[in-house]
């Protein structure tokens, strides 16, 4: 599903019956039908009904959104280069001072005039306070948040999370805390809370962003070991992390030149064998690589190996097996939910506009059909029921001429030259009939 579907498909009906009951109603004029109720809430602060998007140019909560994202946006983008402007203007800021005393000791206090030297103290001076822009930066985007303040408590109900259900959103926005790195918060929720959680629950994520931060620096030991002790579980999901950053580690020592030429090799020879079977084709191009080493392999027809997005590639990479590892998903439990809630808060604006607010429980039903976009559509996993083993990659459901579905694996596993009986059914046929299915 990629959208968040109201259970209550009357909804609507019962909020336009309610308002128009109601005798201190805000419809406007002529909104006396479902369509024109519809019609009229969509051009309100908000979304429309129908589609969940914007539609009306006011500053509506959607926008309010977007606004704060754009300015934060603005402000981490000044920060980008303000430690080495800072430094560089104070490292010019005192050789100018330098330069102006060693001229004053020259001239001697007969031939001082104040009004020069008062002059280029209000210069430094003036120059000096620009290095505290950033301070001012904050203060405006602090201004700015002044304006956010939407009433998150209109959208949920007393009573839904209590008792076991309370210590359950606890526990999953403790582990949204530590995903995202922040362990000190997400340890200070669980002693305000009350939550006890066993020390190594927060382990593999600690071990995750430490990991993390070594690959963005760069360094792929902690990654490569951590591949090397989860090997097997990888290798079931299919997974090509441990490959990747051998790789890398290879194009590392080709980037060196021909100095570490024999390293390289004997890199190769050591890592690669183990993935001949999965990977040859990119092991091939790898070897190749080795023949331009001495005459420099960035202007060489290889030079698309070193390409800077390998970095985040591996990162990416990493993040999904790990997290897959431990058996979560990649995306924190609650993107689903930060994409709902500007619509719902628009909703709720419109609902207490039209005095209609006891229309909604929120404990059973949403509103409206609210659409989250590609990335929250999922698909079904298949098992193998020959060999037991989820499918992946390199191991995709086959469907046979009789319409059953065996992996490819079991495929190999069952054919007996080119006959294959199906495990399911007295039908007979050629391995090479099989297609490659997609769900």
């Amino acid at each position: 599903m990629g959208c968040l579907q109201p259970i209550n498909m009357n909804f609507m009906d019962r909020m336009l019956k309610q308002t128009k009951m109601n005798k201190a109603s805000n419809l406007p004029e002529g909104a006396d039908s479902l369509d024109a109720a519809t019609e009229s809430a969509s051009a309100r602060p908000g979304v429309n009904l129908s589609s969940g998007q914007q539609s009306s140019p006011d500053l509506t909560t959607m926008e309010v959104c977007e606004a704060v994202e754009r300015e934060l946006d603005k402000v981490t983008s000044k920060f980008g280069g303000v430690s080495e402007e800072s430094a560089a203007r104070i490292d010019e800021q005192i050789a100018y001072i330098n330069e102006l005393k060693a001229t004053l000791l020259l001239r001697g206090d007969e031939e001082l005039n104040y009004t020069d030297v008062k002059y280029e103290q209000s210069y430094v001076l003036a120059e000096l306070l620009r290095i505290r822009e950033p301070q001012l930066w904050e203060k405006q985007f602090g201004n700015f948040l002044q304006n956010f303040t939407p009433d998150f408590g209109s959208i949920t109900r007393d009573g839904i999370f209590s008792g076991e259900r309370d210590k359950i959103l606890t526990q999953v926005i403790c582990q949204h805390l530590y995903r995202q790195g922040l362990l000190d918060i997400g340890d200070n929720l669980c002693v305000e809370s009350g939550l006890c959680l066993d020390p190594k629950y927060k382990e593999p994520f600690v071990e995750l962003h430490r990991i993390l931060e070594a690959l963005k620096l760069h360094n792929l030991e902690p990654a490569l070991k951590w591949a090397g002790e989860n090997r097997q579980a990888l290798l079931q999901q299919g997974s090509s992390l441990e490959f990747k950053l051998h790789r890398l580690a290879f194009l590392n020592l080709l980037k060196e030149g021909p100095t570490q030429q024999s390293q390289a090799i004997t890199y190769a020879r050591t890592n690669f064998t183990q993935f001949v079977k999965r990977h040859e084709k990119e092991i091939q191009v790898l070897m190749g690589a080795l023949v331009f080493i001495s005459g420099g392999i960035e202007s060489s027809p290889y030079s698309h190996l070193f390409d800077n997005n390998l970095w985040e590639d591996i990162q990416d990479t990493f993040t999904r097996d790990a997290c897959a590892r431990l058996g979560l998903s990649v995306d924190s439990p609650f993107s689903a939910g930060c994409v709902a809630l500007p619509a719902l808060l628009n909703i709720c604006q419109v609902m207490q506009a039209r005095q209609v607010a006891n229309i909604w429980s929120g404990k059973d039903e949403l509103p409206i059909e609210i659409d989250l976009g590609k990335d929250f559509h999922y698909h079904s996993v298949f098992a193998c029921p020959i060999l037991r083993q989820q499918a992946s990659e390199s191991n995709p459901p086959m469907r046979l001429t009789c319409g059953h579905v065996i992996s490819r694996d079991a495929l190999h596993k069952l054919a007996s030259g080119n006959k294959l009986k199906c495990p399911y059914c007295p039908g007979e046929q050629n391995p090479n009939e099989a297609r490659q299915i997609t769900f």
